[in-house]
């Protein structure tokens, strides 16, 4: 059995608050290996990296959610409970339920919802001056999304809403007062949310027929019983928090375009231009950084030992930047996804493996379509201008941005 390389600090935990996405990367990198051991959180932990260590992860029989989620980020992000750290019949059960809302025509639905947004608020930045496109994708969002679930929505409460969504994103792996208003958010969140469903199931509320509230308020798991008003509520806002959450995609769709305006042209009317923009930008831009589990039961992998109960971690970002995976992977080439045919373990932006029966996050089609259609406007609705300003993505701060959040300017309609 050969020794798993290790760092040698007795904890890396605020090593890893500080690097951020260059954490398990830039130790695989020390060691000329993919696979290397570091304690966070008091916690020997075996980091993983590539597209054999992600096919490996997501092999259910060698590995469970439960339990591998730091509860900091349960707390703030996903929800205590909800489907990330479910297994077997219950996480098949509660999937089958998310993968339910994902057909194709409501996912064109939710993109018509939010490419109608964004029409609507060209005409209002074309006389107002600078504007932060982060502050303003993620409003819109919020407005498509809560109208696609058939969750009410005040014009009043969008930036409030907005604000918890993203309060609950940027929680996890900070210390101190963003941290303290993800916990907030979360609570918040989740009493509204868990009101929400009581008021549908008592019939005060109305669900449309379809709607992300009506599945959630009526589905029943795999012993056939009600979700608990608590639960309901988490996995509703794991229906709304992500999709939020793809304004940080649309950011960096802008950047990309801003830092490689030849795109910017040969995006415009083609449908699969943009599809290889689209997918390169999740690949070569910063999102999740990680996903975790816990060995299921004691094996041996590549020569090395998995003792049963140790959490595992699989590198997202470093995965999505393998050089044995993506050839110049630091370059932003779209053109590498010409004839594209997915690969769900070297390809790993929102998770990887099987969408229906494993982890992999159902959003992904959702995070697609909203993204080309944020394209498609960038580029053929709007002119506009990216003043100086500073657009350095900081690849410590999980999840990251440019500080500005994309300030553009003189916008004008073009379509």
């Amino acid at each position: 059995m050969s020794t798993m390389p290790s760092d040698r600090s007795p904890d890396s935990t605020l090593a890893f608050l500080r690097e951020g996405y260059r954490f398990v990367g830039a130790r695989c990198d020390r060691f000329g290996t993919d696979i290397v051991q570091a304690r966070l959180l008091l916690e020997p932990t075996i980091c993983l990296r590539g597209r054999e260590a992600a096919e490996l992860f997501y092999d259910e029989e060698r590995f469970v959610r439960r339990g591998a989620m730091p509860m900091r980020a349960q707390r703030t992000l996903t929800g205590v409970g909800g489907v990330q750290g479910l297994d077997g019949p219950a996480h098949r059960a509660r999937k089958a339920m998310f993968m339910s809302m994902m057909t194709p025509a409501a996912v064109r639905r939710l993109g018509d919802l939010f490419h109608d947004e964004w029409q609507a608020r060209i005409s209002a930045w074309a006389g107002h001056g600078p504007v932060v496109l982060y502050d303003e994708v993620g409003r819109m969002l919020t407005r498509a999304v809560w109208a696609w679930a058939g969750v009410p929505l005040a014009e009043a409460d969008v930036r409030r809403r907005t604000a918890e969504m993203h309060a609950m994103i940027e929680g996890p792996a900070v210390l101190g007062p963003t941290h303290w208003r993800g916990l907030l958010a979360r609570r918040r969140a989740e009493r509204w949310a868990g009101e929400l469903i009581e008021a549908v199931r008592a019939g005060a509320v109305p669900a449309p027929e379809g709607s992300a509230l009506r599945i959630v308020a009526g589905h029943r798991d795999e012993r056939g019983r009600p979700l608990p008003r608590r639960i309901a509520a988490v996995d509703l806002l794991n229906v709304l928090r992500p999709t939020v959450a793809v304004d940080r995609y649309v950011v960096f769709a802008a950047l990309a375009l801003h830092d490689h305006p030849h795109w910017h042209d040969r995006v415009r009317g083609d449908d699969a231009a943009t599809e290889q923009f689209v997918q390169e930008v999740r690949r070569y831009y910063p999102f999740f950084p990680i996903a975790a589990a816990r060995v299921r039961r004691s094996f041996e992998w590549q020569g090395y030992a998995f003792p049963q109960g140790r959490r595992v971690l699989l590198d997202l970002y470093g995965t999505n930047h393998h050089p044995a995976l993506w050839p110049e992977p630091e370059r932003f080439r779209p053109e590498r996804f010409a004839g594209w045919r997915d690969d769900p373990f070297g390809f790993v932006p929102q998770g990887g493996g099987d969408h229906d029966a494993g982890h992999r996050c159902a959003g992904e089609w959702i995070t697609i379509e909203l993204m080309k259609r944020a394209v498609t406007n960038l580029t053929g609705a709007m002119s506009y201008r990216v003043p100086p300003q500073d657009l350095a993505l900081d690849l410590g701060r999980m999840p990251t941005l440019p500080p500005s959040g994309l300030v553009v300017d003189g916008v004008r309609r073009t379509a």
